[in-house]
């Protein structure tokens, strides 16, 4: 009985956690490919996000906000863009991620994230319960 009751914890655990991974409402930022000074990213699941590109000081170098029914493919070319280090921060209502462009001879964007920031409303529904939407 103990076993069964064991097995069943381990399952219920297990089953929660894919469960929870499974909602995840994240979105992630795909590298589509990098020739010469062009890049391709796309972002799953997203119908809103505002993209800039900065450069390491911070200015603004373009800024756009993009609609999509299912999600979002966008291609840049850096071609105008001198040799060095840019950002490009994709931000939705729910999380801003930042990923680092190399401009040489070609345009290298990072697969992976530098930065992520999540974002929401938190209330206080009383003294002991926060919610966050």
């Amino acid at each position: 009985m103990k076993t069964i009751l064991k097995l069943s914890l381990a399952a219920a655990v297990a089953l929660t956690t894919i469960n929870t991974y499974a909602s995840n409402d994240d979105f992630l930022l795909n590298v589509k490919k990098a020739e010469g000074k062009e890049i391709s990213f796309s972002v799953n699941d997203i119908q809103k996000a505002n993209i800039t590109i900065y450069d390491k000081s911070h200015e603004v170098i373009y800024n756009e906000t993009v609609t999509g029914k299912a999600g979002i493919l966008r291609t840049y070319s850096l071609e105008e863009f001198p040799a060095g280090f840019y950002f490009l921060e994709v931000e939705t209502n729910l999380k801003k991620v930042t990923h680092e462009i190399v401009v040489a001879d070609d345009a290298v964007l990072s697969r992976k994230s530098i930065a992520e920031v999540y974002k929401g409303d938190m209330k206080i529904k009383n003294h002991n319960v926060a919610e966050v939407n």
